[in-house]
């Protein structure tokens, strides 16, 4: 059970705040009391979900833009006052082979993925740094541990996401600002419609995630796994030797999981909207 007192009226901005992960985390941490500001591109979505929860604050945020993200922020401070926490949420997997890849979506996954993390983590470290307090928490995937062929693009820039935050908790040590990595496995939300999990593992509830982030905003720690089967499994075979921790995951079905397997209808309305189609 999660301690609401230390959640109790805190700002809470959550970028892909709309839908999946993001709104699950939004809707737990609301509930729990703190005061959410959901930011997201989808200004249609965004709106209806803030507006029906009663969020505090809720608009479109591009996480690519400067401007748009900085805008947002000084939204949330003047609405809100200064931000305690903030989670970059916001993220898109799109499956594929490398080769059949266009470039404009291999600069879309990282403009997403990676810089808009990068980018949040700066405007949001510049307002907590004066302060001596706040929380960054960036939602990274297992994936960001492992290497899923149909996901090339998607693992490197998890693996980025884990080795900036972690840098960032070096670089900052001992400022009051924290910061953390969630790293989910699949979980059921559109992100992974059509897809299956390997076997073993299960895929995850959104409503984990959000559980999981509730309780580092209450207890930081640098790193947290969702599941923790499948965190130990990540874990366990990062530890053996190349060729036996490749063949773990083939028997499991990861190989497949992400090109063969896949259900493509089920997936498309994601990958057309994922890919800015």
């Amino acid at each position: 059970m999660t301690d609401a007192k230390q959640i109790r009226g805190k700002v809470v901005v959550i970028t892909g705040g709309a839908r999946g992960i993001g709104l699950a985390t939004a809707t737990a941490l609301q509930a729990l009391g703190a005061q959410i500001a959901i930011g997201d591109i989808d200004e249609t979505t965004v709106k209806e979900s803030g507006t029906t929860r009663g969020f505090e604050l809720y608009g479109k945020l591009d996480v690519t833009d400067q401007d748009s993200f900085d805008g947002f922020l000084d939204e949330v401070e003047r609405t809100l006052g200064p931000i305690d926490v903030l989670i970059n949420n916001a993220g898109i997997m799109p499956t594929g082979k490398l080769v059949d890849e266009p470039d404009p979506l291999t600069r879309r996954i990282l403009d997403i993925n990676v810089y808009g993390v990068i980018l949040g983590s700066k405007l949001a470290l510049r307002r907590m740094l004066p302060r001596g307090s706040g929380h960054i928490i960036n939602i990274a995937s297992l994936a960001g541990e492992t290497h899923i062929p149909g996901l090339a693009t998607y693992n490197a820039s998890k693996h980025a996401v884990l080795g900036f935050t972690d840098t960032l908790r070096e670089e900052y040590r001992g400022t009051g600002v924290r910061f953390s990595s969630v790293l989910p496995t699949l979980t059921n939300t559109e992100l992974g419609s059509g897809v299956t999990a390997p076997k073993l593992l299960r895929a995850a509830e959104p409503e984990e995630i959000a559980d999981a982030v509730a309780k580092l905003i209450v207890a930081p720690k640098s790193k947290v796994r969702v599941t923790a089967v499948a965190g130990f499994i990540s874990q366990f075979v990062g530890l053996l030797p190349e060729a036996v921790g490749d063949g773990i995951g083939r028997a499991l079905g990861s190989g497949r999981a992400f090109l063969d397997d896949v259900d493509a209808d089920k997936r498309k309305a994601y990958e057309e909207r994922a890919r800015g189609a």
